[in-house]
């Protein structure tokens, strides 16, 4: 019979067992997943949001409520970019997180945003089955990450005023681009560059801080930029900016949970990567028409336009990345031998 001592005891267990993910036998895994995207539902809102709520549903229903996770939306558990280094130091479970948010902390991460380096989803999805799939998974094992979903978006640009297609077009503008090396890309065709996380490029732009915005389709309508746009770029037909949003964990909470929940939570990340890549796809094509809605002008790329963007970063950002680390000249090379 449970008593009010127990009852007690059992309350004050309870952070324990939230913190470390582990608990007696009979104790079930409680898992913190956060993000710095727009909160919604399993059916409706941003779809990273979705597919974090979708995953943990799944692993709760194929654990038998063994492992069960909550959802923190909007970076309201842990700041934006110190999510990454949480996860590494086994505080955060689980993100889904731009990998290039952590290129101040691990330079190599950089390459899940290379300007021109991917350019259709077939090709990005084709990683996780190369070597450089391979190498990149190796490499964040050994700093405490374990890619869990591989989720590729392409981005466009949201512009306070012209729209910019062609590199010609950045010039004399302030830019968010999202990347060191997009931002070297964007300085090299004239532009002036501001490094802030997408869910800060809105009050950016409505101050003028920032003329235009590159981002993933996915935020620039989560984010409602086009409240503050008067012209959007589509990359929807083609693009030079692709990032890789991985859903991740860490491998010190991973390495802590018996054989059968790490089975189950590899299993549900990977089986989860083609809503990933519905959703990145469907949000390609709304954002437009969100956009035209709004008033503001779209113009799409083309691969003519891609291939200009491709041959400034070539000779800047890529050249640059690939002189970082041994690793990060190792993953340059594995990756532009995945054909488009």
């Amino acid at each position: 019979m449970l008593t009010r001592r127990h009852l007690i005891a059992s309350a004050l267990a309870a952070p324990a067992i939230l913190r470390f993910g582990v608990g007696t036998a009979k104790a079930a895994t409680t898992l913190k997943i956060s993000h710095q995207f727009p909160g919604g539902t399993i059916d409706k809102g941003d779809f990273r949001d979705r597919l974090c709520r979708m995953f943990a549903a799944e692993v709760a229903k194929r654990s038998g409520g063994d492992i069960s996770a909550e959802i923190y939306p909007n970076s309201s558990l842990i700041k934006t970019n110190a999510q990454f280094s949480a996860m590494r130091k086994g505080a955060l479970d689980i993100s889904l997180y731009p990998m290039p948010y952590a290129g101040g902390e691990l330079p190599e991460t950089n390459i899940g945003l290379m300007p021109g380096l991917v350019a259709t989803y077939d090709q990005g999805m084709r990683w996780k089955t190369e070597p450089v799939g391979k190498a990149l998974s190796d490499f964040l094992a050994d700093k405490g990450i374990i890619l869990l979903s591989w989720v590729w978006q392409a981005g466009g640009v949201a512009s306070r005023s012209r729209a910019i297609v062609a590199p010609e077009d950045a010039k004399g503008m302030k830019v968010r681009g999202g990347s060191r090396e997009m931002d070297m890309v964007l300085q090299t065709a004239g532009a002036s560059v501001l490094s802030v996380p997408s869910n800060e490029i809105y009050q950016a732009m409505q101050t003028g801080a920032c003329d235009a915005g590159i981002t993933s389709s996915t935020s620039l309508i989560s984010f409602r930029l086009e409240e503050v746009s008067k012209a959007l770029t589509s990359g929807a037909g083609a693009s030079y900016w692709f990032m890789l949003e991985p859903l991740m964990m860490s491998k010190a909470v991973f390495d802590k949970l018996p054989k059968n929940h790490q089975d189950i939570i590899v299993a549900v990340g990977s089986e989860l990567e083609a809503f990933g890549r519905k959703g990145a796809q469907e949000d390609d094509v709304e954002v437009a028409k969100v956009y035209e809605k709004a008033g503001a002008k779209v113009a799409p790329l083309d691969l003519a336009t891609v291939n200009k963007w491709r041959d400034i970063a070539r000779d800047t950002a890529w050249k640059d990345y690939g002189a970082k680390t041994a690793a990060a000249a190792n993953l340059l090379k594995l990756a532009s031998n995945v054909n488009t």
